[in-house]
């Protein structure tokens, strides 16, 4: 083979490879699909992330909140009375504890509390006491005494025995027995406002025999916040008021 047979056979080579180059780049290309992963690798690959809400939804929560402390602050105090309203009303809401009441009926018949279903020992030991009410009532402390002791004796539970006891005793100017019957008393008494400012009355009556003005006449006090009708309270606080006003004579 010469030389020009294979310069012939090299051209002819090149050509053809130039040509199909070019038929390749002329030629229309595929359009790009992106790889399709398996199921499990797309699954774990690519984790979806739940969605944050917007910054606008957010807002609208959180703005309502001062609006609605702000209203709600506004309304009790416009409803609050002021200080000045307040203090006009408190006079006529409240009562002084130390107002008196109207006064009680009279309680002091014994026999009337003898009813059918009272005991029979409470039944005698109520007519023994109002025996020695009537005693004393006659001016003879020293047999309303006898009388009066054996209520207890038959009912040891008898207020109004006690009470009496102790009224036969300031009659007979034993005093510190009297107010010792009057503390009894006054426990069992405690439910019936007549009789506990008959107690609280007498009480005042042994302080001032005993010169003891100040116990005294809170006691009579007492006895007319609970019974705003006790005459021996009423009077008691007038013998005293007037003791303390007496003028001094001069030597």
């Amino acid at each position: 083979m010469n030389f020009t047979e294979t310069a012939k056979i090299v051209i002819g080579g090149l050509a053809a490879s130039v040509i199909v180059s070019l038929a390749q780049s002329c030629a229309p290309r595929p359009p790009y699909r992106p790889p399709v992963y398996p199921p499990a690798t797309r699954s774990t690959a690519i984790k979806p992330t739940p969605p944050t809400p917007p910054p606008s939804v957010q807002e609208t929560v959180r703005k309502p909140l001062p609006q609605d402390s702000k209203i709600k602050e506004q309304d009790v105090r416009s409803k609050a009375p002021s200080p000045s309203v307040a203090s006009k009303e408190t006079p006529k809401e409240s009562t002084s504890p130390e107002a008196a009441g109207p006064p009680l009926p009279d309680d002091s018949s014994l026999l009337a509390k003898i009813t059918p279903g009272v005991n029979p020992q409470r039944a005698a030991s109520l007519r023994l006491t109002e025996e020695g009410r009537k005693l004393l009532d006659a001016g003879d402390p020293a047999r309303a005494l006898t009388r009066l002791e054996k209520t207890i004796v038959i009912d040891s539970t008898n207020p109004y025995g006690y009470f009496y006891l102790a009224k036969a005793q300031y009659r007979l100017r034993q005093y510190k027995e009297s107010l010792n019957f009057l503390d009894v008393a006054e426990s069992r008494l405690s439910g019936e406002p007549f009789w506990l400012a008959e107690v609280y009355a007498l009480r005042g009556e042994n302080y001032r025999a005993l010169g003891m003005a100040p116990k005294a006449e809170a006691s009579y006090a007492e006895a007319l916040r609970v019974n705003s009708g006790n005459g021996t309270a009423a009077e008691g606080l007038s013998r005293l008021h007037g003791e303390s006003q007496a003028p001094v004579a001069q030597h």
